[in-house]
């Protein structure tokens, strides 16, 4: 079985998308459909978990739900699949917010993550991991 294919982003790519209350994708914008190669007609509506890569601990997004539930910003780094079954990295922070319609939802921001940062978030996904496993 081949590798997986590791998308580095650009210095400049800023990764955007909003969800509702639920996690269902409402807006992503063109860097994010290019990363994750998948065009915007295919993530409109779909669980933004479609981009979760399976090395993710679940601890992770325990932590980006019980904070951005409550209410406050979440940020944390993030190992995403793309469509092609490659993976990338990110920075991200998540922001809850209320739209000018009332409704609810959240705002993502993903930037690129040095290379520092990812060796750091692999290390301590694999202990959440070997956690999760026991």
């Amino acid at each position: 079985m081949p590798a997986e294919q590791e998308t580095v982003l650009d210095e400049s790519a800023f990764l955007v998308s909003e969800t509702d209350i639920k996690g269902n994708i409402r807006f992503a914008n063109d860097d994010f459909c290019k990363v994750a190669e998948y065009t915007l007609k295919e993530l409109m509506g779909k669980p933004h978990s479609i981009v979760r890569h399976k090395d993710m601990p679940k601890k992770a997004f325990k932590s980006l739900w019980d904070t951005v539930e409550a209410g406050d910003i979440w940020t944390g780094y993030v190992k995403n699949a793309t469509k092609s079954g490659g993976y990338y990295w990110v920075f991200a922070t998540v922001y809850p917010f209320q739209s000018c319609d009332g409704s609810k939802g959240y705002l993502s921001c993903r930037r690129k993550a040095s290379q520092g940062e990812i060796d750091d978030a692999k290390n301590l996904y694999k202990l959440w991991n070997e956690e999760e496993r026991t």
